[in-house]
């Protein structure tokens, strides 16, 4: 049972996280914009450039190829090199390749720059956990972590409209999803020299905190730190804790993405609908999600319990999507969807503070990293499989259900102890 905080403690942790976590959360929503509103240049895009369903899967999921390749050596990179100066490397090139996205000219030139993306992209979220766990003691990380992702329901609750505005109102002689590539690719670059000014590497480079509260902070750091962790580069990448951590978030990113890059045109199938009202439908659950995503971090937080706070959230995201495969009508799939988006982004923020309080050290650069590239590879298959299925039998049941297998699968890894017994810090 870890020590608690300290008033003084708590003061600086307050501090620092009005000082750093809408930061890095806006960080967060260029970065997750500029990685799914491909989703909505598709419903235009596609025809004007001749891509099928499956064309479109495989383009859109390959980002996530490039980004499993190059994760781990972005993450050790940005322990030795910085946060401030990697992450501002990060943003400036992948802010260039998502505003040349305006110029793809078919399948190929498509899957390319998508590829492209991805290695871009790579060690972004990882790196920002990781240097979250710089800041932040244990017991505080899932109301944190949940901050932090809060971007990632944000980023369609406000991005589905901004990319669907956008769409139908074009700049110049350009089309409405080169406009909205070109325009959506600017803010990351210009974050990018912002970073380089705002972020400090570590507490000790922080010049707003005094030496006291560097002290305080280093204290509440330290009296929290689990016995057990891995510290060396090696257990981080070769723990079976690990992998099955890497598991249990595949089955999880399954559903955020294989639904996530198909969720505008799912919905326009279900109704004949404008850009303008297929946006604020598809942002609908995901406002939902962001919700749950705040209550969970905190009430795990205040309990002290992990498990179930990530298991049954998973249980009810894989029957919002077995309900959505099910239902053929708008008004019966919203609700489904938004029961999906709450149970997803409810397990979000718990399911990260557990890999980092198992790990420490290089460990936790390169562990962290790991579990993020295997989780990232359902980023790759899910929207290949939504493709293939929605080609194959003409709707999107079919691949609903199979992403709300892979969910429930994960789920099912989570609440049997048999099957993790890594879950309990002793092993």
């Amino acid at each position: 049972m870890s020590q608690p905080l300290t008033p003084a403690q708590r003061a600086v942790l307050h501090k620092v996280t009005w000082r750093l976590v809408p930061f890095l959360c806006l960080l967060y929503f260029v970065a997750f914009l500029d990685r799914v509103n491909v989703g909505f240049a598709a419903l235009t895009m596609n025809q004007d450039i001749g891509l099928s369903a499956s064309a479109y899967g495989l383009g859109a999921g390959i980002f996530f190829l490039g980004y499993f390749l190059f994760e781990v050596p972005s993450n050790l990179a940005l322990e030795r090199f910085g946060a401030r100066r990697w992450l501002a490397r990060i943003m400036v090139t992948w802010g260039l390749i998502s505003a040349a996205m305006a110029w793809v000219q078919g399948p190929t030139s498509f899957a390319v720059l998508r590829f492209a993306l991805g290695v871009a992209e790579a060690g972004f979220f990882p790196g920002v956990i990781l240097y979250l766990t710089y800041w932040f003691p244990a017991s505080t990380r899932g109301v944190i972590i949940g901050y932090f992702l809060l971007a990632n329901p944000l980023t369609n609750v406000l991005g589905a409209p901004l990319s669907a505005w956008l769409i139908e109102h074009p700049i110049g002689v350009l089309k409405g999803w080169q406009s909205m590539f070109l325009i959506e690719g600017v803010p990351a670059v210009l974050l990018g020299f912002v970073v380089l000014k705002y972020l400090p590497d570590s507490p000790a480079k922080a010049r707003w905190l005094s030496p006291q509260e560097r002290t305080d902070l280093q204290a509440a750091l330290e009296q929290q730190r689990q016995p057990g962790q891995h510290v060396r580069l090696r257990e981080g990448l070769t723990s079976a804790r690990v992998w099955c951590f890497g598991l249990i978030y595949f089955g999880l990113n399954l559903g955020v993405y294989g639904f996530g890059f198909w969720a505008p045109q799912i919905i326009q199938s279900l109704g004949a609908l404008s850009l303008t009202h297929t946006g604020w439908l598809t942002a609908a659950p995901y406002a939902c999600g962001a919700l749950a995503m705040l209550i969970s971090g905190w009430h795990s937080d205040r309990s002290g319990e992990r498990r179930w706070h990530l298991g049954l959230p998973m249980v009810a995201g894989a029957s919002g999507l077995f309900l959505g495969a099910a239902s053929g009508q708008l008004h019966w799939a919203l609700p489904a969807f938004a029961l999906a988006a709450m149970g997803i982004f409810a397990a979000l923020p718990v399911f990260w503070t557990l890999p980092t309080a198992a790990l420490a050290g290089t460990a936790a650069a390169g562990g962290i990293a790991l579990i993020n590239s295997i989780g990232t590879l359902s980023g790759y298959l899910g929207p290949v499989l939504m493709g293939r299925l929605k080609d194959h039998t003409g709707d999107y049941a079919a691949g609903l259900a199979v992403l709300g297998g892979g969910l429930l699968a994960a789920a099912l890894l989570v609440l049997i102890p048999r099957l993790t017994p890594m879950m309990h810090p002793r092993n």
